[in-house]
Parts: C-alpha cells; sequence; structure tokens
C-alpha cells in the first residue's frame, strides 16, 4: 500500500511542524493521517496547564491562527496579560484572551482526572479539527536545557523568558518515559513516519525519547523535512543549538548527523543536498506560507516518498 493512502504518521511540534501538518492534512483524509504532538514544552504558568505545540498545531489546522506570529489565535488580545503586568504578577509568557478559555478548559478537566489525549480530543472536535492529534504523554515530561553558564532551565524560561539566547551546552527530558496507548499504537502501524521540519532537540527528540518510539520508527520508512534552509534555521534557535550541542554544521546534513541513521530519505530546500552523502534527498522550495503552499510541499513529500519506498 503507498503512504498516500495508507497510515502516515508525522512527530511535529512548533510553528514549523504545525504548517507541515496542515498541508499533509488537505491532501489526507483523517483515516490516513496521525499526528504525534511534542508535549516536552508543556508547563504550568498561572495556575493554568499550557501545552504550546498542541495549541498550535490545533489552531493551525482549525485555521483559526495568527498567521504572522504562527502561534496563537488570529485577531487575538491580551488585555488580560496587560493587567496581569500591572497588579505585578508573571507577563513574561503571553497568553491571548480568548487564548485562555482553551488553557481554562484544559486545566479543569486535568484536575478533573481526565487524560491530555481525551482533553485534546475534545478541544480539537469543539474547534473543527477532524485529524487525529495525540498529545506525545498524559503525564509531565519537561525539556530542560542545560546551559555553557552553567544554569538549567525549562524549555519556555529559555526561549520565551530569555528569548533563546544564552547558549546550550546539553538538553534533558525529565519525567514520564511512558507513551500514551494511542501513540504507541499509531507508531506501530504507520507505514509512512515523517519527521517534521520541527527543532529536532526540543520538538522530535522528546517524542522519541519515549519508551520503545525510536526503536519502532527505526523499523519504519522513515522520511525528514530540514528545518534548516541554506544554513539557517527558518524559526528559532536550532541553528546555534546544533553547534553548541552537538558540533554540527547548520545544514540539513548536520540534521541529518543528529538523526543518527533513523531517516531514510530526507526533503531539503533547493540546493542543500549537496553535502549529503547516502540517504536519498528531494530538493524543493521548503518555505511554507499560505495553506495552498503547505497542501504543495506536502504533496510533493509523499509523492517522493511513495518512489522511495515503493
Amino acid at each position: 500500500m503507498s503512504p498516500r493512502a495508507g497510515r502516515v504518521v508525522v512527530l511535529a511540534g512548533g510553528i514549523g511542524g504545525a504548517r507541515l501538518v496542515d498541508g499533509l492534512a488537505a491532501v489526507l483524509g483523517p483515516d490516513a493521517l496521525t499526528i504525534i504532538v511534542n508535549t516536552g514544552d508543556d508547563f504550568e504558568h498561572l495556575g493554568l496547564w499550557i501545552s504550546p505545540d498542541v495549541d498550535t498545531v490545533m489552531y493551525t489546522l482549525a485555521g483559526l491562527s495568527d498567521r504572522e506570529r504562527g502561534w496563537g489565535l488570529a485577531g487575538e488580545t491580551f488585555r488580560a496579560m496587560e493587567g496581569v503586568a500591572k497588579l505585578g504578577g508573571p507577563s513574561w509568557f503571553g497568553l491571548g484572551d480568548r487564548d485562555l478559555a482553551t488553557h481554562l478548559v484544559r486545566t479543569d478537566r486535568r484536575r478533573r482526572g481526565e487524560r491530555l489525549t481525551d482533553i485534546t480530543a475534545s478541544l480539537s472536535q469543539a474547534v473543527g479539527v477532524a485529524h487525529h492529534i495525540l498529545p506525545m504523554s498524559d503525564s509531565p515530561r519537561q525539556t530542560r536545557l542545560h546551559l555553557h553558564d552553567g544554569r538549567t532551565l525549562d524549555f519556555q524560561q529559555w526561549l520565551v523568558g530569555e528569548h533563546g539566547a544564552p547558549a546550550v551546552r546539553a538538553v534533558e527530558y525529565e519525567g514520564a518515559r511512558g507513551p500514551t496507548p494511542e501513540v504507541l499504537a499509531a507508531v506501530t502501524r504507520a507505514e509512512l513516519v515523517v519527521l517534521a521540519p520541527s527543532n529536532p532537540y526540543v520538538s522530535i527528540d522528546p517524542i522519541l525519547s519515549l519508551e520503545g518510539i525510536r526503536s519502532i520508527v527505526d523499523s519504519k520508512p522513515t522520511i525528514a523535512l530540514s528545518p534548516i534552509v541554506r544554513g539557517r534555521a527558518v524559526k528559532g534557535p536550532l541553528a546555534a543549538m546544533l553547534r553548541d550541542v552537538s558540533s554540527l554544521a547548520a545544514s540539513a546534513a548536520g540534521v541529518l548527523a543528529h538523526y543518527g541513521g533513523l531517516v531514510d530519505a530526507c526533503v531539503v530546500e533547493h540546493g542543500d543536498a549537496s553535502d549529503i552523502e547516502g540517504t536519498p534527498t528531494f530538493e524543493t522550495s521548503t518555505i511554507m506560507g499560505d495553506r495552498s503552499d503547505r497542501a504543495r510541499l506536502a504533496r510533493e513529500v509523499l509523492a517522493f516518498a511513495e518512489r522511495t519506498f515503493a
């Protein structure tokens, strides 16, 4: 069975991952596509449980996300956070006024003992998303960054609180290591695994670090999209992390080296395949703008996978 007609599983996080998923959802039905989303950057803020990557994927698939920022809701206001700042509260992490509804409902349901998987399914359905969005874990598993200056910060404290500026020495994942039964089942029955153009250290590796997931992915046809374009990260601090954490070049080849043989084929920006050896590679325009552009890239990825793994 070709990947187009079979089960495609995407590991995703961040804005790039959400945009690729949006394209894939435009060409694959809910029965053919499952999205497993990083929860390593989930955290509690102002008493609310925040799942940034889950919400970015959900809002993007629903057509509700802010196109310029890439996260949050379009047309959002931040009056509540302005009030928090005036009252001397922690306002370093911005929560939109309408976005607060998502966090309030999620937090209330978690406190009543519901699983994050079930909450996410309900929230997704409420905003009109038909495809399956699976948080990687129902239990907290936080990404922790060990910095060259000797400090250790949670991911959001580093990325948002300190703008991702301090150099990272190492990345660690702390907490429960078990994937959800739904995640384990999805990866097990997958006919194609796609690693989205997300930061490997903080979006993809947290998923792969869960018990049994990397070994199952290793047994599947796996294709990765490079989040590095012409030596620079499309968004975020990945270029510096490749250098500071792994002494790798900020290149598509550096991303492949980081994955250490897990990837069977890759999709890169035009001109970025010159230093890749031994891995089937497809060059195209990987910068995703509007939804038609995302669908175009998704079709190209699936066609390349079908040719490569036929």
